[in-house]
């Protein structure tokens, strides 16, 4: 229950996400520490090289200052090495991480069984919806869809079969809205999609056609292959 339901669990994980992002930044600013210390070392060595030319610089002197400067210039070009191979490693751990971050996000936002949005998602993005509307005078409708007589069909067939009927009643929903819609579960058998910028007559046509939906579906129970009967909603 604490691994896979527990909602304690997206603050765990995003708590051990977050600390690895820490530790990957750390490791950035120690890259950043080494590079600047090696970009210093190079500017005393050509400094001190610079403060050794003179006129009467002979041709042995010359030699072991070029020798000095070829040196530095290869210590400092395998110091940049090294911190490009680290950056690219560190990028990529940050990128897996980003990406942990961001299904942890999606995770906490969708209700496991219908993988609809959960009420969360829904009271957010409703109160996002109304600010919106009232601000850009865009028309707004809200459905709420109940599966009719959901605690007598439980009762009779049992509690699986039951998330199996809120599974489809979740299909039928999503090939009904649009991808800049919200459908979620409100909670139990009660389900509520946003949909933004649409007039009553429209919101209308798309309930319609979830009800419409649903009733056309025959009910099996996969095992025995029983009949269970029609849904409405």
């Amino acid at each position: 229950h604490e691994k896979f339901l527990s909602p304690a669990r997206f603050v765990t994980q995003a708590e051990q996400t977050g600390l690895g992002m820490l530790s990957e930044i750390d490791k950035v600013m120690e890259m950043v520490d080494v590079a600047l210390g090696s970009t210093n070392t190079y500017g005393n060595s050509l400094e001190a090289i610079s403060a050794d030319l003179t006129d009467n610089v002979d041709r042995n002197r010359l030699r072991e200052m070029v020798g000095r400067l070829v040196a530095a210039t290869k210590e400092t070009v395998a110091t940049n090495r090294t911190l490009e191979a680290r950056l690219k490693e560190t990028r990529s751990e940050i990128q897996d991480l980003r990406e942990t971050l961001e299904s942890i996000r999606t995770e906490s936002l969708t209700d496991p069984l219908t993988t609809l949005a959960n009420r969360k998602h829904l009271d957010r993005t409703l109160l996002q919806a109304v600010d919106h509307a009232a601000v850009s005078g865009e028309s707004l409708t809200v459905l709420m869809i109940d599966v009719d007589k959901f605690k007598e069909f439980n009762d009779t067939w049992g509690h699986l079969t039951g998330d199996q009927v809120l599974r489809l009643v979740a299909m039928s929903i999503k090939g009904a809205v649009r991808p800049t819609d919200t459908a979620a579960r409100f909670g139990g058998e009660e389900f509520a999609i946003i949909l933004p910028q649409s007039t009553l007559k429209s919101g209308l046509l798309v309930a319609e056609r979830i009800r419409q939906t649903v009733m056309s579906r025959e009910l099996v129970k996969r095992s025995p292959g029983e009949a269970l009967g029609r849904l409405t909603v």
